[in-house]
C-alpha cells in the first residue's frame, strides 16, 4: 500500500471514529438527560452523573487508543513509535477511489451532523406559537364605515323630513276622496311629486301636463293641489294662472308675458330665501298667447340659476281630448272590468303619450319639457259620485233615485265593452244641483 492510500485510509477512519464517538456521547446524553428528568437533582442523580461522565471518558480513551494502533499498526505498541521524515502532500498518488471515499466520508459526517438534535432546556416546550400582531389600520376602517353609515343615515333623514314639510300622504287622501274616476292619473302626479319633493337641489324644474276632455276634473284637480300647497308653503308661493281672466285681449300678450315672467321671478327668489319650492298652476293652457308660451319656456328649458330650478310648473288643458276621446271608444270592449284604475291608466299613458307628443310638438316646444299624464272618459258611476258629493255640500238629502235620475240627464256616449262614458262629465252637476 502506497502512503497516499495509507493516508487517505487513516483519513477515512479517523472520520469514522470521530462520528461513532459522537453517536455514544450522544446517547449517552439522552441516558443522563432521561434520569436527570426531575427540576430538583438529588445525591442519586449526582452520582449516576458522574458515573456517566466517567464511562464516557473511558470509551473515548479505548476508541482513542484503538485509534492510534489502526494507524500506526499493529508493531507500534511492542516498540517505540519510529520517527519518519516529513513527507510533502502531492496529489500525485491519489486515484479517483480515493477522492471518492474522502467525498463519502464527508457526506456522510454532514449528513450525521444534520441528524442531530436540539436539546432543549427542561421544562420548556420545543415549538413557540408566534404572537399574533393586529393592525391598527382594522380599527380605522370600521370608523370610516361607521361615519359613511352615519352620513347615509342622516341624509336619509332630512329626505323623509323634506318630503313631511309638504305633507303629501294628505295631499293623497284629499285626491283620492274629492276628485272621482281619475286614480290613475292621481297616482301618476303624485309620484312626480314625490320623486321632486324629495330632495331641495334639482337640475330642472318640475313640469307635468295633464290633458283630457270638458269635465274629467282638470280644473277640480288644479283648485285642489293650490289650495294644499297654499296650507304648506303659504300664500304667496302658489299661482293660480287663468288666461281668460289674467289676459283676456290678445293685443296685450306681450305685456302679460313680461308682468308674468316679473311675477315668477319674484316668487321663486322668496321661496329661495325660505328654501321652499313654490307651485306654478296655468288653467285653460290652450288659450294662452305664443308671447306667454315663450316666456315660460324659457324660465323652464333654459339653464338659469337654482331658483328657478327649483319650481313646479302643472299645465291643466283640452290639448289632444280627441285622440284620448277616441282610443277610449275604440278600445272599450278591449279593457277588462276585473283591471284596476292603475292599470287601466298605465294603458292609456303607455298608448296615448307618443301621439299627444307628436300633436302637441306643433303648438309650441314648450310641451317637449313637459311629463304628459292624460286623463280619461268618466262613466256614469264616477258622474253619480259627482252628484252625491255636490248634493251632500250643498245640504241636500242624498237620495239615490233622485241621484240616479240626475245622472240620467247627462248626455252620454254610445254604450261600448259594457261602458257607458259622459260627454261632458261632471261639468253640468253643479248647475243641475243649484236647480233643486
Amino acid at each position: 500500500m502506497s502512503d497516499q492510500d495509507s493516508s487517505a485510509s487513516a483519513s477515512q477512519t479517523e472520520g469514522e471514529f470521530e462520528g461513532e464517538m459522537d453517536e455514544e456521547m450522544e446517547e449517552e446524553g439522552d441516558k443522563h438527560e432521561k434520569r436527570s428528568g426531575s427540576p430538583t437533582p438529588s445525591l442519586s442523580s449526582l452520582s449516576s452523573s458522574l458515573r456517566a461522565v466517567i464511562r464516557i471518558k473511558q470509551k473515548y480513551q479505548a476508541m482513542k487508543k484503538r485509534r492510534q494502533e489502526l494507524v500506526l499498526g499493529p508493531g507500534a505498541l511492542t516498540g517505540a513509535p519510529s520517527r519518519a521524515s516529513p513527507k510533502i502532500f502531492t496529489f500525485e498518488g491519489l486515484t479517483p477511489s480515493a477522492f471518492s471515499g474522502l467525498t463519502y466520508s464527508a457526506a456522510q459526517k454532514k449528513k450525521k451532523r444534520k441528524k442531530r438534535r436540539v436539546l432543549f432546556p427542561n421544562g420548556v416546550g420545543r415549538r413557540t406559537v408566534p404572537k399574533q400582531e393586529h393592525s391598527r389600520a382594522k380599527y380605522c376602517l370600521y370608523l370610516l364605515c361607521a361615519i359613511v353609515f352615519l352620513q347615509v343615515y342622516n341624509a336619509i333623514e332630512n329626505l323623509d323630513d323634506h318630503v313631511l314639510r309638504y305633507d303629501l300622504e294628505g295631499l293623497e287622501k284629499t285626491l283620492r276622496r274629492e276628485v272621482f274616476g281619475q286614480q290613475g292619473a292621481v297616482e301618476g302626479l303624485l309620484s312626480h311629486l314625490k320623486d321632486y319633493l324629495s330632495t331641495y337641489v334639482h337640475n330642472k324644474p318640475l313640469v307635468v301636463s295633464l290633458h283630457g276632455p270638458t269635465g274629467v276634473g282638470k280644473s277640480h284637480l288644479g283648485r285642489l293641489l293650490a289650495g294644499h300647497f297654499r296650507s304648506v308653503v303659504g300664500e304667496t308661493l302658489v299661482l293660480q294662472y287663468y288666461v281668460l281672466h289674467h289676459c283676456p285681449q290678445e293685443a296685450d300678450a306681450q305685456k302679460c308675458a313680461h308682468d308674468l315672467y316679473a311675477l315668477i321671478s319674484e316668487m321663486v327668489e322668496r321661496a329661495e330665501d325660505e328654501e321652499k319650492i313654490p307651485l306654478f298652476i296655468f288653467d285653460e293652457a290652450e288659450h294662452m298667447h305664443s308671447e306667454i308660451l315663450d316666456v315660460l319656456w324659457q324660465l323652464v328649458a333654459s339653464k338659469q340659476s337654482n331658483e328657478y330650478l327649483n319650481a313646479i310648473y302643472l299645465f291643466l288643458s283640452n290639448l289632444g281630448h280627441a285622440h284620448i276621446t277616441k282610443h277610449m271608444l275604440h278600445n272599450s270592449s278591449s279593457i277588462s272590468m276585473g283591471m284596476t284604475a292603475s292599470g287601466r291608466h298605465s294603458n292609456l299613458v303607455k298608448e296615448l303619450t307618443p301621439i299627444l307628443r307628436n300633436t302637441l310638438k306643433k303648438l309650441h316646444p314648450l310641451w317637449t319639457e313637459a311629463d304628459v299624464l292624460p286623463l280619461g272618459l268618466l262613466e256614469k258611476g264616477h258622474v253619480m259620485e259627482c252628484f252625491l258629493d255636490e248634493m251632500t255640500r250643498e245640504g241636500f238629502y242624498p237620495d239615490h233615485t233622485n241621484i240616479e235620475r240626475l245622472a240620467g240627464e247627462i248626455e252620454y256616449y254610445s254604450a261600448v265593452g259594457g261602458h257607458e262614458y259622459s260627454q261632458t262629465g261632471c261639468k253640468q252637476v253643479v248647475a243641475k244641483v243649484n236647480l233643486l
